[in-house]
């Protein structure tokens, strides 16, 4: 948003706003008032988002796992089979960022309403930390079975679900 003197807008009053698109009755000590995101439009952006990542960057990081690999990049797999594990990244990857993106967006909205404009920084930074505690729910599980996936400690996805379901739940924690 900028000031501008040939384009103000007006509200329903019919009051000129010094910022474009900025009603008076929006402002708050000069400051705008952040403006809300529907849950929905947050969980689907966030979906799309973090799924479109996910797979592009997906051969870069089984690469990186398998330099991390103790036996060793060759033994880990090499270049052979870096979409190993594809199908659970993109399984986490939609709920996750859906869930970051819409908790981000709940609690931010919560926070921003009750708490003076100038303090809406440690609100954005509260929000972002809630996301990532909700996000991480899933995000773990399936990054745990995607690495194990990329080192090729399994064949197919659900061997590596079922081997790692065998240590109990809090195995896909680990």
């Amino acid at each position: 948003l900028r000031p501008t003197s040939d384009l103000a807008s007006k509200d329903t009053t019919g009051k000129s706003a010094d910022l474009v698109g900025v009603r008076e009755s929006d402002m708050s000590d000069g400051v705008a008032a952040p403006q809300e995101t529907k849950f929905i439009v947050a969980l689907l952006a966030g979906a799309c988002a973090g799924t479109s990542v996910d797979v592009a960057l997906f051969p870069i990081d089984t690469i990186k796992t398998r330099l991390q690999d103790p036996r060793g990049f060759a033994k880990a797999g090499g270049f052979k089979g870096v979409y190993n594990g594809l199908a659970s990244a993109a399984a986490g990857s939609a709920p996750g960022a859906a869930l970051f993106f819409s908790t981000y967006e709940t609690v931010k909205n919560a926070l921003t309403k009750k708490v003076d404009s100038k303090y809406h920084s440690a609100c954005y930074m509260t929000a972002s930390s809630c996301g990532e505690v909700a996000a991480c729910l899933v995000r773990v599980p399936t990054e745990n079975v995607k690495q194990k996936m990329q080192a090729g400690q399994y064949k197919t996805t659900m061997d590596c679900i079922r081997g790692v379901a065998r240590e109990g739940p809090g195995g896909f924690y680990q």
